[in-house]
């Protein structure tokens, strides 16, 4: 089943509703903001809060609390950068910069340096859990950027983020807060006080919920009824702090109804020269250089009605990954080739040594593909 397909817009994505807020600093950027943000930053708040819900896409939201404050208070409707993913869209939020030129794209990377693929968020082994930091190479040192709060505090504005105690510290200043309400009680205090500031504050929901139990699900209604109420308290201690929320989401989430095991497609295996590596439903190959016509041909026999095949030259050549300076690390992150989901359709990307030590995780919901579903996220203001 083909769903409705979406390219990301990088007039009109998140990487826009990021550089709106970098300009509101007068941070120099070769992007454009978004002309809604842009027009009510002109107010020259004292506090600006940008809020990310990880996986709250357009359709979840509409599905979960169609006539709750969340849609009442939405102004546009945005794209998430490609892949519709958290590693390359918060990574776009956390650099001002897209995927092309961050070379952060998929969970999972493989890294010459380390022989490895690497979960590159956790700078865990893919296939064994294993921690692969090592003293002097770090991921950062092969994939670092520099941070919007390091790029504000260069204006004189001081900064802060939120997150749950999980995640990798960016800001010089981080707040840890694992619950809605514990995140939203930290917004009020330090919009209380008198410097100007920005504050970057995130949780990883609704998406760990999307993962369990679909995009649909009563757990994940009763999350977004029980934050929305949790804003509303928010917003109320916050009346005269001259204060702007903006609340978005990294990507949205696609349900899923089928589950091919990549172990499963051995005909497809045989024109492997390594495992296929990024994202389940992004999926990038490494294929024997004698093979490739051959992989094609097994490949879209198979999945022609679910994933869209292209050769590294055809995806780069279409922009998914943004515009800009292509990072060195691009090409031996992308393959050979790059499947990307276009149905309801996840190809499980594992190995025998993992499939013992990790396991088969189950998803009824998930993203990184190029649906509707995946790549439509709210913008939403309370001024």
């Amino acid at each position: 089943m083909e769903k409705d397909i979406l390219m990301p817009n990088y007039e009109h994505s998140i990487l826009n509703l990021i550089t709106s807020i970098l300009k509101n600093y007068k941070v120099e950027t070769k992007y454009n903001g978004l002309e809604k943000i842009d027009k009510l930053l002109e107010k020259k708040y004292k506090n600006v809060v940008l809020i990310i819900l990880d996986g709250m896409g357009e359709n979840v939201l509409k599905h979960n609390s169609p006539d709750g404050i969340f849609l009442k208070n939405k102004i546009d409707t945005i794209t998430s950068v490609y892949p519709s993913t958290t590693v390359a869209a918060m990574t776009t939020y956390y650099s001002g910069r897209p995927p092309i030129e961050t070379g952060w794209i998929g969970w999972s990377q493989y890294f010459k340096e380390y022989g490895r693929c690497i979960d590159v968020l956790r700078e865990t082994d893919t296939y064994t859990g294993e921690e692969v930091k090592v003293n002097n190479l770090k991921i950062s040192d092969i994939i670092g950027y520099k941070t919007v709060y390091e790029q504000i505090e260069e204006q004189n504005i001081k900064t802060y983020e939120i997150i749950p105690s999980y995640c990798a510290k960016k800001g010089n200043t981080t707040i840890i807060s694992d619950t809605i309400d514990d995140m939203c009680k930290n917004i009020i205090k330090l919009c209380k006080n008198n410097e100007s500031k920005f504050i970057m504050a995130y949780n990883n929901n609704p998406d760990s919920i999307n993962h369990k139990n679909g995009c649909y699900s009563k757990e994940t209604k009763e999350f977004i009824l029980e934050t929305e109420i949790e804003f509303e308290k928010m917003l109320k201690r916050l009346k005269d702090t001259n204060t702007l929320v903006i609340l978005s989401a990294d990507h949205g989430h696609q349900n899923i109804n089928e589950t091919v095991d990549i172990l499963d497609l051995e005909k497809i295996q045989e024109y492997l020269i390594m495992p296929p590596t990024l994202e389940d439903r992004m999926i990038a190959f490494f294929v024997k250089n004698d093979k490739a016509k051959e992989f094609e041909e097994e490949f879209n026999k198979i999945f022609k009605d679910k994933y869209i095949l292209y050769s590294k030259e055809e995806f780069l050549e279409n922009n998914f990954l943004g515009y800009g300076e292509k990072h060195k690390k691009i090409d031996d992150f992308i393959g050979d080739y790059i499947a990307i989901a276009k149905s309801d359709t996840r190809i499980r990307l594992e190995t025998y040594l993992s499939r013992e030590i990790v396991g088969n995780d189950e998803q009824k919901s998930t993203h990184s593909g190029l649906t509707k579903n995946e790549m439509e996220v709210p913008l939403i203001v309370f001024d």
